[in-house]
């Protein structure tokens, strides 16, 4: 590691704590030439996550674009944007569990999964657009899965 003071690349450790809730390490540097002290962070390179769409193409996975489809399907419901972030990345940790080139079709159906618990009417918003609902017999069943519970049978 260089010094950012005078570019000696001889230091030494003088402490060493997690950051970014364990995402990183942060170590406080002693340049062993000058003496100044500097703080650097070590971070795991991720390796990229690529959406493979339905024509073929692939393009760099966007968390943004998860946010604005989230954002259009909870207009004037009670979801802050702190809680459409977080569903953002986890959809995003739930993929990267998976492979490293998800399908467009993969990041639609991780996002319902995420936003079936977050809001039942933003799911049914989204689940129109992303499953292109034509008439209400669609939104109908859709509708039907989202409520649709079991009673666990009786033992007797």
């Amino acid at each position: 590691m260089r010094c950012p003071w005078c570019s000696a690349d001889d230091d030494r450790v003088v402490d060493t704590r997690l950051a970014d809730e364990g995402a990183a390490v942060r170590r406080r540097r002693e340049c062993l030439s000058c003496g100044r002290r500097f703080t650097t962070f070590e971070r795991v390179d991720e390796l990229p996550l690529w959406v493979v769409k339905r024509s073929g193409d692939r393009e760099p996975f966007d968390r943004s674009k998860i946010v604005a489809g989230v954002r259009a399907a909870s207009k004037n419901r009670p979801v802050s944007e702190a809680e459409m972030e977080a569903l953002a990345q986890r959809v995003e940790d739930v993929l990267r569990e998976r492979t490293t080139e998800p399908t467009s079709q993969q990041v639609g159906l991780a996002v319902l999964d995420q936003l079936k618990a977050l809001d039942g009417v933003a799911y049914v918003r989204f689940a129109s657009v992303y499953k292109g609902f034509e008439e209400l017999g669609d939104f109908e069943r859709e509708v039907g899965l989202l409520t649709k519970t079991t009673k666990p049978k009786q033992r007797g």
